[in-house]
């Protein structure tokens, strides 16, 4: 007979887990294996698949552009304290970038906890906050697949994100329960009476703006917002370092990307009476500045699904919401502006090819092969401004980068991405990030991931050295990491390589790794040598 303590005797926590892995979705499992996760591998099912990644920070970096790739949970198994402690810088920009990944890391069996093990790990459940929504070792190998399911839901909940379980590794084999799926769904619209207010206020003011954060793409409100703007006739901003897109680049509303500088953003903003902020804290600084958030005569309304973001933000009426039905319902409630709209962003001129290569012509030419469906990646923080103003992005989920600050997610990123539907993804690289991640071109090459990486090799930390330029430091020690062979070291991955020093070669390079025959045509990687090389930062904010 079966207790409640022991769960069903014919169903074990791992084949309960797996059946809640298949209900989910979560049939593909990004990790780099170890001892203490072993058990739960025992008679590994023939519909999941297993990408390995060859350091945890890269393992969870790809889960997440599966996870953006599909729309569900993307699924991480780490090794108990070694292992999670590498991942976490990635677990970071997940949760930055609200990133749902149901994390599990292996533990040391329960009867030798109390020990102090090797490859024990100590308050598990604290390790990895305050970066994950939820953490918990389960008190019984019982309760196992229950918290799992307890940690998917959490971790589908907006504001989406990150969350952690540690299972002891001799839990797999005890006898639970199964776990029947079970939906949430969490869409909320804030305050009616807030709204009318706010549509009262848009009704009323002289000049609107919208300020788009990467909540927008995150919950899939894209045409929503532009349906707002276009009523109201609004400037459109992205936020500051945003993670994602979130409003058509080439759209004649849209007016640029506001700069992590205080004062910068505050007179960007100037010139309207009412700003209202979809999914983004706005105020992401970068460098201090004594500058005030808004300049006298600006009101914000700040609408957003998390409510601990709402309570910290400095100025502003804010809205706790989730963006589709509070913008379905702003967008029939004002009325049809008939106000001049602002006049449209101004796009550089293309550059004519000189002696060296540089980052404006090459994402020029970039931009000229992009296929509109294809998904652009960037981690170059010496070159994002440029590529912002010469590569626009139109479809929502279309740029993906990291809106945390934290290198080493691009590379590892786009792999998971590509596998999550074999679509075409591009990837622009500087040097410095690209080797916080370089081992996830190993898998790219093992699973035939359709990754155009193209990386633009300045010699070393040109944002670095520009902002210490900004400080009065120069020259900065440590910025210097020149000599790589990229091409080189991508073929020894296994991903075909190329590489181009001078303008004249460009065209061809860009051919043979962007206009690929197929989706499926596989990873190729095209190293290039740009001007730059003694820290020029193209980044205005930065100087």
């Amino acid at each position: 007979m079966t207790t409640p303590d022991s769960g069903d005797a014919g169903t074990t926590v791992r084949e309960a887990v797996v059946g809640l892995l298949r209900a989910t979705g979560m049939t593909t499992v990004f990790g780099n294996p170890g001892s203490t996760e072993l058990r739960m591998f025992r008679d590994w099912p023939d519909d999941f698949r297993y990408v390995l990644g060859l350091q945890e920070a890269s393992a969870v970096a790809m889960a997440a552009g599966h996870a953006l790739g599909t729309g569900r949970a993307g699924f991480v198994s780490l090794h108990s304290a070694g292992g999670v402690g590498h991942a976490l810088g990635n677990v970071f920009n997940a949760y930055r970038d609200r990133v749902p990944l149901v994390i599990v890391a292996g533990q040391q069996a329960r009867s030798l906890i109390q020990l102090r093990p090797f490859l024990g790990v100590d308050e598990p459940a604290q390790f990895p906050r305050p970066y994950v929504k939820f953490a918990r070792q389960p008190e019984r190998a019982a309760d196992v697949p229950a918290v799992l399911a307890e940690a998917h839901r959490i971790a589908m909940t907006p504001p989406r994100g990150p969350v952690f379980v540690s299972v002891p590794e001799d839990d797999w084999d005890e006898p639970a329960q199964p776990v029947p799926p079970r939906a949430v769904h969490a869409g909320f619209t804030a305050d009616p009476d807030a709204l009318a207010a706010l549509a009262a206020r848009l009704d009323a003011c002289a000049r609107p703006a919208l300020v788009i954060g990467q909540g927008v793409d995150d919950e899939g409100a894209l045409d929503q917002a532009v349906a707002l703007a276009e009523r109201i006739r609004a400037g459109v901003w992205i936020s500051p370092l945003s993670g994602r897109s979130g409003f058509p680049e080439s759209h004649p509303l849209f007016q640029g990307f506001l700069p992590p500088l205080a004062g910068e953003l505050a007179a960007r903003l100037a010139p309207y009476d009412v700003v209202v902020a979809l999914g983004t804290p706005v105020f992401t600084y970068h460098v201090p500045d004594d500058s005030p958030p808004l300049p006298p005569g600006t009101d914000l309304f700040h609408l957003d699904c998390d409510p601990a973001q709402a309570a910290w933000l400095p100025t502003g009426t804010s809205l706790v919401t989730t963006l589709r039905p509070a913008l379905t319902a702003l967008a029939s409630s004002v009325a049809a502006s008939d106000r001049e709209p602002p006049p449209p962003r101004t796009r550089p001129a293309p550059v004519p090819a000189g002696d060296r290569l540089t980052p404006e012509l090459v994402l020029d030419e970039l931009h000229r092969r992009l296929p509109r469906d294809r998904v652009l990646v960037e981690e170059a923080p010496s070159h994002r401004e440029v590529l912002h103003a010469r590569v626009p992005v139109d479809l929502s989920g279309g740029f993906l980068t990291t809106g945390s600050g934290a290198l080493g997610w691009g590379l590892p990123l786009a792999v998971g991405r590509a596998l999550a539907d074999r679509r075409r993804v591009v990837c622009v690289l500087g040097d410095g990030s690209a080797m916080y991640s370089v081992q996830a071109l190993w898998t790219a090459a093992r699973h035939g991931a359709p990754v155009t990486f193209v990386v633009l090799d300045n010699g070393g930390y040109g944002a670095v050295r520009a902002l210490g330029r900004r400080i009065d430091i120069a020259p900065v020690p440590g910025t210097d990491i020149g000599g790589i062979d990229f091409a080189r070291l991508a073929m020894s991955f296994g991903v075909p390589a190329d590489h181009a020093d001078h303008p004249d070669d460009l065209d061809k390079a860009l051919d043979r790794a962007v206009t690929r025959p197929t989706d499926d045509d596989g990873p190729h990687l095209l190293h290039l040598h740009v001007l730059g090389t003694e820290g020029t930062l193209y980044a205005p904010w930065a100087r």
